[in-house]
Protein backbone atom coordinates (compact mmCIF):
# COMPACT_ATOMS: atom_id res chain seq x y z
CA UNK A 1 0.00 0.00 0.00
CA UNK A 2 1.02 3.28 -0.83
CA UNK A 3 1.84 6.31 1.82
CA UNK A 4 -0.59 9.41 1.95
CA UNK A 5 1.48 12.42 2.20
CA UNK A 6 -0.28 14.03 4.85
CA UNK A 7 -3.86 13.39 6.88
CA UNK A 8 -5.70 13.32 3.60
CA UNK A 9 -6.92 10.31 1.70
CA UNK A 10 -5.04 11.05 -1.21
CA UNK A 11 -2.24 10.75 -2.74
CA UNK A 12 -0.23 14.35 -3.84
CA UNK A 13 0.06 12.90 -7.28
CA UNK A 14 -3.95 11.91 -7.44
CA UNK A 15 -4.80 14.96 -5.08
CA UNK A 16 -5.98 17.35 -7.89
CA UNK A 17 -8.83 14.68 -9.62
CA UNK A 18 -9.31 13.07 -6.67
CA UNK A 19 -10.40 15.80 -4.43
CA UNK A 20 -12.89 17.52 -6.69
CA UNK A 21 -14.74 13.56 -7.00
CA UNK A 22 -14.94 14.00 -3.31
CA UNK A 23 -15.88 17.57 -2.23
CA UNK A 24 -19.01 18.62 -4.28
CA UNK A 25 -18.54 22.09 -5.88
CA UNK A 26 -14.39 21.78 -4.46
CA UNK A 27 -13.34 24.13 -7.22
CA UNK A 28 -16.38 26.47 -6.73
CA UNK A 29 -14.58 27.23 -3.51
CA UNK A 30 -11.71 28.57 -5.25
CA UNK A 31 -13.88 30.99 -7.00
CA UNK A 32 -15.89 32.05 -4.35
CA UNK A 33 -12.91 33.00 -2.46
CA UNK A 34 -11.92 35.43 -4.70
CA UNK A 35 -14.72 36.43 -5.87
CA UNK A 36 -15.16 37.37 -2.07
CA UNK A 37 -12.23 39.02 -1.75
CA UNK A 38 -12.53 41.14 -4.65
CA UNK A 39 -15.67 41.95 -3.28
CA UNK A 40 -13.92 43.78 -0.06
CA UNK A 41 -12.27 46.75 0.53
CA UNK A 42 -8.56 45.78 0.57
CA UNK A 43 -6.01 45.77 -1.98
CA UNK A 44 -4.09 42.78 -0.87
CA UNK A 45 -0.27 42.82 -0.38
CA UNK A 46 0.57 39.82 0.95
CA UNK A 47 -1.18 36.65 1.16
CA UNK A 48 -0.86 33.54 3.27
CA UNK A 49 -2.91 30.02 1.64
CA UNK A 50 -2.26 27.39 3.94
CA UNK A 51 -2.99 24.19 3.97
CA UNK A 52 -1.94 24.58 0.18
CA UNK A 53 -2.17 21.35 -1.43
CA UNK A 54 -0.85 21.59 -4.73
CA UNK A 55 -1.44 25.60 -5.56
CA UNK A 56 -4.66 24.91 -7.32
CA UNK A 57 -5.64 28.35 -6.02
CA UNK A 58 -3.45 30.16 -5.68
CA UNK A 59 -2.62 29.14 -9.67
CA UNK A 60 -5.70 31.04 -10.02
CA UNK A 61 -5.65 33.80 -7.63
CA UNK A 62 -2.42 35.08 -9.10
CA UNK A 63 -5.05 35.85 -12.49
CA UNK A 64 -6.81 37.93 -10.73
CA UNK A 65 -4.26 39.25 -8.03
CA UNK A 66 -1.36 40.09 -9.73
CA UNK A 67 0.54 42.62 -7.90
CA UNK A 68 -0.38 40.44 -5.08
CA UNK A 69 2.37 38.09 -2.92
CA UNK A 70 1.29 34.77 -2.50
CA UNK A 71 2.90 32.65 0.49
CA UNK A 72 1.96 28.47 0.68
CA UNK A 73 2.32 26.48 3.49
CA UNK A 74 1.24 22.98 4.06
CA UNK A 75 1.88 20.41 6.08
CA UNK A 76 3.42 17.92 3.12
CA UNK A 77 6.63 18.56 1.76
CA UNK A 78 5.01 16.08 -1.42
CA UNK A 79 2.23 18.81 -1.58
CA UNK A 80 4.46 21.39 -1.81
CA UNK A 81 6.88 19.91 -4.16
CA UNK A 82 3.79 19.31 -6.44
CA UNK A 83 2.95 23.13 -5.85
CA UNK A 84 6.42 24.40 -6.66
CA UNK A 85 6.11 22.25 -10.10
CA UNK A 86 2.59 23.77 -10.99
CA UNK A 87 3.76 27.65 -9.84
CA UNK A 88 7.93 27.33 -10.65
CA UNK A 89 8.93 30.35 -12.21
CA UNK A 90 6.05 32.57 -10.45
CA UNK A 91 8.05 36.03 -9.12
CA UNK A 92 4.59 36.58 -6.23
CA UNK A 93 5.15 33.12 -4.93
CA UNK A 94 6.96 32.13 -1.70
CA UNK A 95 6.97 28.54 0.38
CA UNK A 96 7.76 28.39 3.52
CA UNK A 97 8.82 25.10 4.68
CA UNK A 98 6.17 22.06 5.65
CA UNK A 99 4.59 23.60 8.37
CA UNK A 100 0.71 22.76 9.65
CA UNK A 101 -1.43 26.13 10.56
CA UNK A 102 -0.65 26.28 13.91
CA UNK A 103 3.05 26.25 13.79
CA UNK A 104 3.45 29.34 11.16
CA UNK A 105 4.64 32.78 12.50
CA UNK A 106 5.42 35.20 9.68
CA UNK A 107 8.08 38.03 10.28
CA UNK A 108 5.33 40.38 8.81
CA UNK A 109 1.57 39.68 8.78
CA UNK A 110 -0.29 39.16 5.64
CA UNK A 111 -3.27 40.95 4.54
CA UNK A 112 -5.49 37.57 3.94
CA UNK A 113 -5.00 34.13 5.22
CA UNK A 114 -7.08 31.37 3.57
CA UNK A 115 -7.44 28.02 4.53
CA UNK A 116 -9.54 25.41 2.41
CA UNK A 117 -10.42 21.48 4.09
CA UNK A 118 -7.25 21.89 6.71
CA UNK A 119 -8.35 21.82 10.20
CA UNK A 120 -11.20 19.57 10.39
CA UNK A 121 -7.91 16.37 11.02
CA UNK A 122 -7.25 18.37 13.84
CA UNK A 123 -7.69 17.97 17.62
CA UNK A 124 -10.11 20.75 19.13
CA UNK A 125 -6.91 21.91 21.11
CA UNK A 126 -5.27 21.94 17.73
CA UNK A 127 -7.56 23.43 15.82
CA UNK A 128 -8.10 26.65 17.82
CA UNK A 129 -4.36 26.82 17.95
CA UNK A 130 -4.79 27.06 14.04
CA UNK A 131 -7.31 29.09 13.80
CA UNK A 132 -5.71 31.32 16.36
CA UNK A 133 -2.45 31.27 14.57
CA UNK A 134 -4.31 32.61 11.06
CA UNK A 135 -5.56 35.33 13.25
CA UNK A 136 -2.23 36.30 14.78
CA UNK A 137 -1.06 36.49 11.27
CA UNK A 138 -3.09 38.86 9.99
CA UNK A 139 -2.66 42.50 9.37
CA UNK A 140 -4.89 44.31 11.50
CA UNK A 141 -8.49 44.04 9.24
CA UNK A 142 -6.85 41.50 7.70
CA UNK A 143 -9.28 38.45 6.03
CA UNK A 144 -9.23 35.19 7.15
CA UNK A 145 -11.66 32.80 4.93
CA UNK A 146 -11.74 28.83 5.69
CA UNK A 147 -14.07 26.35 4.05
CA UNK A 148 -14.21 22.70 6.23
CA UNK A 149 -16.32 19.66 6.52
CA UNK A 150 -19.24 20.56 8.90
CA UNK A 151 -21.03 17.99 11.01
CA UNK A 152 -25.29 18.45 10.70
CA UNK A 153 -26.79 19.65 14.15
CA UNK A 154 -28.58 16.18 14.45
CA UNK A 155 -27.87 12.61 14.37
CA UNK A 156 -30.39 12.30 11.60
CA UNK A 157 -28.74 15.07 9.71
CA UNK A 158 -25.50 13.41 10.04
CA UNK A 159 -27.29 10.02 8.85
CA UNK A 160 -29.10 11.61 5.60
CA UNK A 161 -25.77 14.06 5.20
CA UNK A 162 -23.02 11.07 4.44
CA UNK A 163 -25.88 9.41 2.29
CA UNK A 164 -26.38 12.66 0.56
CA UNK A 165 -22.47 13.15 0.39
CA UNK A 166 -22.07 9.11 -0.54
CA UNK A 167 -24.07 9.34 -3.11
CA UNK A 168 -22.06 12.20 -4.53
CA UNK A 169 -18.95 10.39 -4.51
CA UNK A 170 -20.36 7.70 -6.22
CA UNK A 171 -22.50 10.06 -9.31
CA UNK A 172 -18.54 11.43 -9.82
CA UNK A 173 -17.12 7.51 -10.46
CA UNK A 174 -16.26 6.65 -7.37
CA UNK A 175 -16.70 2.70 -6.48
CA UNK A 176 -19.47 2.15 -4.12
CA UNK A 177 -16.00 0.13 -1.80
CA UNK A 178 -14.18 3.60 -2.17
CA UNK A 179 -17.07 5.85 -1.14
CA UNK A 180 -18.04 3.90 1.70
CA UNK A 181 -14.58 3.94 2.65
CA UNK A 182 -14.60 7.62 3.07
CA UNK A 183 -17.87 8.31 4.25
CA UNK A 184 -16.48 5.56 7.38
CA UNK A 185 -13.57 8.31 8.20
CA UNK A 186 -16.15 10.78 9.06
CA UNK A 187 -15.79 11.32 13.01
CA UNK A 188 -12.98 8.78 12.89
CA UNK A 189 -9.78 10.52 10.77
CA UNK A 190 -11.28 13.62 10.45
CA UNK A 191 -13.59 15.54 13.03
CA UNK A 192 -16.11 18.08 11.49
CA UNK A 193 -17.56 20.54 13.90
CA UNK A 194 -21.33 22.04 13.38
CA UNK A 195 -21.65 25.58 12.04
CA UNK A 196 -22.66 26.91 15.72
CA UNK A 197 -18.93 25.23 16.73
CA UNK A 198 -17.43 27.15 13.73
CA UNK A 199 -19.10 30.16 14.70
CA UNK A 200 -18.10 30.39 18.16
CA UNK A 201 -14.43 29.20 17.44
CA UNK A 202 -13.82 32.62 15.16
CA UNK A 203 -15.35 34.66 17.81
CA UNK A 204 -13.10 33.20 20.39
CA UNK A 205 -9.86 33.36 18.02
CA UNK A 206 -10.62 37.38 18.11
CA UNK A 207 -12.24 38.03 15.08
CA UNK A 208 -14.60 41.21 15.03
CA UNK A 209 -16.05 40.18 11.96
CA UNK A 210 -17.20 36.50 11.61
CA UNK A 211 -19.83 35.36 8.78
CA UNK A 212 -20.65 32.30 7.10
CA UNK A 213 -20.92 32.66 3.31
CA UNK A 214 -21.08 29.03 1.73
CA UNK A 215 -22.64 25.88 2.68
CA UNK A 216 -23.53 22.63 0.61
CA UNK A 217 -23.53 19.59 1.01
CA UNK A 218 -21.85 18.49 4.24
CA UNK A 219 -19.16 21.70 3.71
CA UNK A 220 -19.40 25.09 4.60
CA UNK A 221 -17.26 28.59 3.88
CA UNK A 222 -17.00 31.28 6.58
CA UNK A 223 -14.80 34.36 6.12
CA UNK A 224 -13.38 36.97 8.89
CA UNK A 225 -12.67 40.13 9.60
CA UNK A 226 -9.65 41.09 12.35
Amino acid sequence: MQKLDNLTSHLSSEYDLQIANTIPYYNFFHQEILNLVESMDINPKYWLDTGCGTGNLVEKALQKFQSTVFILADPSADMLNKAKEKLENNKNVEFLEPTPSQDISLSDPVDVITSIQSHHYLSEDERYKAVKSCYNNLNENGVYVTFENISPLTDKGTEIGKEYWRKFQISMGKTVVDADNHIKRFGVEYFPITVEDHLSLLRKSGFSVVEMFWYSYMQAGFYCIK
